[in-house]
């Protein structure tokens, strides 16, 4: 008795997503499905290419279709689809961008930047089509940090009128006020300027197709996190905090902020949660004390995303346009900020598919 591709539809039905907890066919996940001589093939569609389960779903599917009588093979192509986070009321949609992220903390000096770089570069190592918006005006880094402090926006015309073209490293978009300044011009602006260079990264750049946005913002809970949440449906925002309770107390003020402006908060980082030394990298150093970004995640109920150790080479990544997920895949560091980016693609697909 030869299989159907429906009986393979339903010995996949019980399959579920292991974050959004709802079945794979029903979610239309299983796609394409194929049978002949004992083979059964078919996609299986993912909602973000930064899966961290992708082997586990895979595995569980393969074992629920060899149950089937006659099935000798099953050949699975994996791709994904990263859902479109909701339109909200006054709020303008950028054409294209899927998601938009806010990477944010209460006080500066804890590491944000360098959060916000190495996500951004670990989701597009993972497949994902990534732009990341500098919107620190008073303070922009990033550009340093992912190798194009040499490179220039390119201004260029579309129906539109004139947009930005972002510069490109690691597969991610960038944009910066950086780019417009000389190293030593500072920025002085009052509120209203800086409302206006920030809606102009939003919309007037050539951002093409992304899966994810990241939102580089200033420390605190001023204009740019007030223009941000009010201009753009947001699908979440990431906290990062140090261990250390003076950190914790702003990164808290932060996080409450969002949520009164009706951002969901996807969860707290703890950045520089302990100091691997390179000549004894079994020790660990708490120099900033520690427990701070759980006991906050905890506290307010919210995921606790990951605790990032503090190693030179991050530093020294930071310095020279080499993030660590980059350039030293290997250390602690660079896998939890892989696992970290996994972890915020899988908590934006959730929110997004309302499960």
């Amino acid at each position: 008795m030869s299989v159907t591709p429906q009986q393979v539809l339903e010995v996949l039905r019980p399959v579920k997503d292991p974050e959004l907890q709802r079945s794979l066919v029903e979610l239309n996940m299983i796609r394409r499905v194929q049978v002949e001589n004992g083979r059964v093939s078919f996609n299986l569609v993912l909602t973000t290419p930064a899966c961290p389960l992708r082997q586990m779903i895979e595995e569980d599917c393969r074992q629920a279709v060899l149950q089937l009588p006659g099935v000798e093979q099953v050949e699975i192509v994996t791709t994904a689809e990263t859902p479109q986070q909701k339109s909200l009321p006054q709020r303008q949609q950028i054409p294209g961008v899927r998601n938009i992220i806010a990477v944010a903390s209460g006080k500066g000096g804890v590491g944000k930047s360098t959060v916000a770089v190495n996500l951004a570069v670990a989701l597009a190592q993972a497949g994902a089509r990534v732009g990341l918006l500098d919107a620190d005006i008073y303070g922009p880094n990033d550009p340093m940090m992912l190798g194009v402090s040499h490179q220039r926006l390119v201004v260029a015309d579309s129906p539109q009128g004139e947009v930005l073209t972002p510069a490109e490293n690691y597969g991610v978009k960038l944009v910066s006020m950086a780019f417009l300044l000389t190293p030593s011009q500072p920025v002085i602006w009052r509120g209203p300027m800086l409302n206006g260079v920030i809606r102009q990264f939003l919309y007037q750049v050539q951002w093409g197709e992304l899966d994810y946005l990241l939102v580089d913002l200033p420390p605190g809970t001023g204009d740019a996190q007030l223009t941000l949440a009010q201009a753009v449906p947001m699908a979440g925002a990431v906290i990062v905090t140090t261990p250390q309770k003076v950190a914790v107390a702003d990164a808290r003020r932060g996080l409450e902020m969002f949520r009164q402006l009706g951002v969901p908060v996807l969860g707290v980082i703890e950045n520089m949660s302990y100091f691997i030394p390179p000549d004894a990298p079994e020790k660990r150093y708490t120099i900033f004390g520690e427990g701070g970004g759980v006991q906050l995640a905890e506290t307010l109920g919210v995921p606790l995303l990951g605790q990032v150790p503090l190693e030179l080479p991050v530093q020294w990544g930071g310095d020279s346009g080499q993030p660590v997920v980059v350039a030293h895949p290997e250390l602690a560091s660079a896998k939890v900020f892989r696992e970290i980016a996994g972890k915020v693609a899988a908590r934006v697909s959730v929110l997004a598919l309302g499960a």
